[in-house]
């Protein structure tokens, strides 16, 4: 958080001392990130090619925890760690760098980190990644003594990836302790895309597939007509439709929002998807309407996409606040699309500071 932006608590009124001390729980793969930057065109087969800029940072699942913890929401992350150089880089980069609660995580002796290395060019991306999938963690530790905390903590929300045939018993065990679910979803490489795969949607409060996902999992040949049919499966349906925006449906409420996406200039699309999902937990959670949290995410989503790197590019309220502030001194805006962003004057102090904001790109090697 900018030291010329007071710390935001969106849930700021919300809360109650009974309520759990943790606001959004996730777990998954932790990644080093190594991202080239400044590549005019992909690397041609047998030559040698030099970017003007690199950076490196925690990646895989750590892109959705930091994009959570800069929106000021308390985020727990449960994974493993390796117990080589990168793996404590990642570690503290986490824990001190933004303040996620690392106490379910667990480093693993002998195992190293997952690599991830990505170059950005034309405003697409090609990666390359290395690992092996880390040993769970021990029960007891050699005292006898449970090895970790409860895992799942109570949280009022969590983050899952489902994935066809394979059920995650956390899921249900969180949405059973109360927990909003919300679950994204990746390509099926079996090609079956058979909704009924997805066991553990049946635990979950929101599902935010992307268009293509959606159609091919409804059979449908339009992303609102699939999200209408995923809406019958789950309370609630998002579906992102690229650079048209996102449209939203509330079975509870029969409410729908469509939302137009911001027309910018893309860098980098890494960890845009997990940006979009913590923006919109963080609205759903503070209880927006709903064409707010789409708005907000949708937002959160184009700031990130003009900077490098998943989980540097995440946005927190110094950038949005910055954004705000500038979006409403440019001449020829359309009165009713700042309209759809009104909501954020409310909730964001004057920044102090100029538009555009960039973020340090850390690179492993230095030292205070």
């Amino acid at each position: 958080m900018s030291a010329d932006i007071p710390d935001i608590d969106p849930l700021d009124g919300l809360r109650a001392p009974q309520d759990p001390g943790c606001d959004v729980f996730l777990t998954g793969t932790v990644f080093l990130d190594i991202i080239f930057t400044g590549l005019d065109s992909a690397p041609v087969r047998g030559t040698e090619s030099w970017a003007r800029g690199m950076g490196s940072s925690p990646g895989g699942v750590a892109n959705m925890a930091t994009a959570l913890a800069r929106l000021g929401l308390r985020t727990s992350l449960a994974a493993a760690f390796g117990d080589d150089h990168y793996g404590e880089y990642c570690w503290d980069a986490l824990e001190q760098g933004e303040g996620i609660d690392l106490s379910l995580s667990h480093t693993v002796r002998g195992w190293h980190s997952p690599v991830t290395v990505s170059m950005a060019y034309e405003g697409e991306r090609t990666m390359v990644s290395h690992g092996h999938e880390a040993p769970p963690p021990p029960a007891f530790d050699p005292t006898g003594a449970p090895a970790s905390p409860r895992c799942p903590p109570r949280a009022r929300a969590a983050i899952a990836s489902l994935a066809p045939g394979r059920s995650e018993p956390w899921v249900a065990e969180a949405a059973g302790q109360g927990a909003a679910v919300f679950a994204d979803v990746g390509w099926d490489e079996t090609g079956r895309w058979d909704l009924g795969a997805l066991t553990d949607l049946e635990h979950c409060q929101a599902f935010l597939p992307n268009a293509e996902e959606a159609m091919r999992y409804t059979r449908t040949d339009c992303p609102r007509a699939a999200a209408h049919a995923l809406a019958e499966r789950v309370p609630l349906a998002v579906v992102t439709l690229g650079a048209e925006g996102a449209y939203a449906v509330d079975a509870a409420s029969g409410t729908t929002a469509e939302v137009p996406a911001i027309a910018v200039e893309a860098l980098d699309p890494t960890g845009a998807g997990d940006v979009f999902v913590a923006g919109f937990v963080t609205g759903t959670l503070a209880n927006w309407p709903l064409a707010d949290r789409l708005a907000f995410a949708g937002l959160t989503a184009a700031l990130s996409v003009q900077e490098f790197g998943g989980s540097l590019s995440a946005p927190g309220w110094a950038e949005i606040a910055a954004w705000w502030q500038r979006i409403r001194t440019l001449t020829g805006q359309d009165p009713a699309a700042l309209q759809r962003y009104a909501f954020l004057q409310d909730l964001l102090p004057a920044a102090a500071r100029p538009w555009p904001l960039r973020r340090a790109v850390p690179t492993i090697g230095f030292r205070p």
